[in-house]
């Protein structure tokens, strides 16, 4: 228990039966372990006075007794303390993951991958560790020498006090490098962070370094990086073992002068002899029990000093994770948000302008456009002209001003944020898909397993005669982010996913990038058949992916250049008709 804050005192709260229960039964293992110095001693006793041998038998026994009664106390203690810190790390995880899923995309443009997983792994392990052991611990720090300090004392002042003055000296050690020892876990984390954001980008590029040849030189960086992780966790390392070195050899000096300088005034008793003019009634019994009772502080001494380690890995964890804990939530629903119901598909932009955070030039300007309920819309334009984000802002992923887009006349900065995507399809540029089955990652937008829905899916994506090719059809297993499939096929399954959603309205974000025109023709009149009376946006790079569509919005620089029909737009838009003549000399090439 040696971490506070937030977002860690509600577990003791929360396991304060488990805790309670934990920390009785270790007391009462270091309050009867206490007995066996005593009856070593009274042992000794009977040894040395050379009578009475037949009460030597009893004390065995007692000493079996509480050998069990340790045996109990230290299972009931680990079960319990180790109980609520394995439910604390359980908790703890799933708030982080919660909150992982609220965070918005800019966060994680400035947070890595590989950062993020530290948190979720070596961070919660150190503090579990913290809160586990670190319980443990201070108990027995505290307590055990607390008993044994007051036994010491009422065998012998002299003695207890020439032991103490060492045992106060690592308290104050400890406590003066604690800062220095949380500072030194910190930039261990911090430099593990690296590590693991480089293998993690490397594992994720693994097929262009191997395109360009470039494996001796990622290995090389890696060294790199791998070396500097190693010196600081090294000279952490050393720093925590000088700490228990100094703390060992205290111990072991302070023994052997009690041995001696107990032997001694044992000698000096049985003589008769007054050491250095004190009167001492040490004898063999006292002594062994003394030393007994001085073994048994060992333990509390040698964990003031990994309580010092303990406590500041703790404390960098649980600052790193509440920090993550802590971070703004920036995309969240407002008060008294409104949950959209029979969508119709309206989309309304009114004087729309938009940048992305911490970019000074606007992506979007002055955006006035009206979508009717049902209208196929093309967006075209330059690469950088805006077309993506003019879609994307549909799904509130960055905040927007209010007044200014609308879905059936409703402002979507009023609207309740998960109510607003359920009622839209999206089909990422990325077209990322998950580790799983082609089935799963068809029907992850739907609660269902219903094979046929799936199949229904892949065919209105143009996918179906690719899957049944697989070995194992739609159990196959994509790989991490579709690894194992062409380009096309996890577009084509990404747009098999967002059909199934059935929603109201739909966004492909250049979907049909990497398919030919035969399969994009027929994706597109799927589109107009299968959604007639929905609403559908397909951003696209080429014309030929959007002009049977009912509308085209032409972007130019952040701004709509036109908005109208493909045979208008060819009349009154210079880009539109500029992208269709360079189309058509491309096509016209190919055909040579």
């Amino acid at each position: 228990m040696t971490l506070y804050g937030k977002h860690i005192n509600r577990y003791y709260k929360k396991n304060w039966p488990f805790l309670l229960i934990g920390i009785l039964a270790l007391i009462l293992v270091d309050w009867i372990q206490l007995y066996i110095p005593e009856f070593l001693g009274k042992i000794v006793g009977i040894l040395d006075s050379g009578t009475n041998y037949s009460s030597i038998g009893p004390i065995v026994i007692k000493v079996l007794f509480i050998a069990v009664g340790m045996f109990l106390g230290r299972m009931g203690w680990r079960f319990s303390i180790f109980h609520a810190t394995n439910n604390i790390q359980e908790d703890l995880r799933k708030r982080m993951f919660e909150k992982a899923e609220k965070l918005s995309r800019d966060f994680y443009h400035k947070n890595k991958i590989g950062s993020i997983m530290a948190w979720f792994t070596n961070d919660l392990d150190d503090i579990e560790e913290c809160f586990g052991w670190g319980t443990v611990m201070i108990v027995d720090a505290v307590f055990m020498s607390i008993l044994v300090i007051i036994k010491m004392f009422r065998l012998d002042i002299f003695l207890t006090i020439f032991t103490m003055f060492p045992v106060v000296l690592i308290v104050i050690w400890g406590a003066l490098t604690e800062k220095f020892m949380t500072k030194k876990w910190l930039e261990r984390q911090s430099t593990f962070d690296k590590l693991y954001d480089f293998s993690q980008e490397n594992f994720t590029g693994i097929r262009v370094i191997k395109a360009f040849v470039k494996e001796n030189q990622e290995i090389r960086a890696f060294a790199k990086i791998a070396r500097k992780n190693q010196d600081i966790n090294i000279s952490f390392t050393r720093f925590s073992v000088l700490l228990d070195v100094l703390i060992q050899v205290i111990i072991a000096l302070i023994f052997a002068l009690l041995l001696g300088g107990g032997g001694y005034f044992v000698y000096c008793a049985a003589n008769g002899v007054k050491p250095f003019g004190i009167e001492t009634t040490l004898n063999a019994e006292k002594l062994v029990t003394f030393t007994g009772y001085f073994d048994s502080l060992i333990w509390p001494m040698i964990a003031l000093g990994q309580i010092v380690t303990l406590t500041a890995r703790g404390k960098s964890a649980l600052k790193r994770i509440s920090n993550f804990l802590d971070a703004n939530e920036d995309i969240k629903s407002p008060d008294n948000a409104i949950k959209l119901n029979n969508v119709k598909g309206k989309i309304t932009y009114k004087n729309f302008s938009f940048n992305y955070p911490e970019v000074y030039k606007p992506s979007l300007k002055n955006i006035n456009i009206e979508i009717q309920p049902g209208e196929k819309i093309g967006i075209v334009g330059k690469i950088g002209s805006g077309k993506s984000t003019l879609a994307q802002i549909l799904l509130y992923f960055y905040n927007i001003n209010p007044g200014q887009v609308f879905i059936d006349d409703i402002d979507i900065s009023s609207i309740d944020i998960t109510s607003l995507r359920e009622t839209i399809s999206y089909v990422p540029q990325d077209n990322f898909l998950f580790s799983d089955t082609v089935e799963n990652n068809i029907l992850f937008s739907k609660n269902t397993n219903d094979i046929k829905e799936a199949e229904k899916a892949a065919k209105f994506a143009s996918v179906d005669e690719n899957i049944i090719e697989f070995k194992d059809g739609y159990q196959t297993i994509t790989g991490e982010r579709g690894v194992s499939l062409s380009g096309g096929q996890k577009q084509r399954i990404s747009i098999a996913r967002a059909f199934i959603k059935n929603a109201p309205i739909m966004i492909l974000d250049d979907s049909v990038s990497a398919v030919d025109t035969k399969t994009e023709d027929t994706i597109i009149e799927n589109i107009l058949k299968e959604r007639e009376k929905q609403t559908t946006l397909i951003v696209a790079s080429r014309v030929s992916t959007v002009h049977k569509l009912d509308k085209i919005i032409v972007m130019n620089n952040g701004e709509v250049e036109a908005f109208d029909s493909p045979e208008t737009l060819l009349k009154i838009s210079p880009t539109f008709k500029k992208m269709v003549v360079l189309q058509k000399l491309e096509a016209e090439e190919g055909g040579h």
